[in-house]
């Protein structure tokens, strides 16, 4: 049926959203800002250890921590990556 692959494709996005809300969920407050900061209003880490008192390198840390953790949990959620 013509159409259908473009519906498809949004609602497995909206799927996608609601799990990525999920997991930021779980994450403590610091971290879950510090990931929005970074991946959702684009700051860099300089602006966000500055936001937040601490090194550039713990930003970094941090944010690859996260990345992982998503990583795993959205295949736990059947995506793949």
């Amino acid at each position: 049926i013509p159409g259908t692959e473009q519906i498809d494709d949004q609602l497995n996005a909206k799927e996608l959203v609601k799990a990525i809300r999920e997991f930021l969920d779980t994450l403590p407050e610091r971290d879950r800002a510090i990931f929005l900061h970074r991946y959702f209003f684009v700051e860099d880490a300089d602006a966000i250890s500055a936001r937040y008192g601490m090194k550039r390198t713990t930003v970094n840390v941090i944010l690859s921590r996260t990345r992982s953790k998503l990583k795993s949990y959205l295949t736990q959620e059947g995506y793949y990556l």
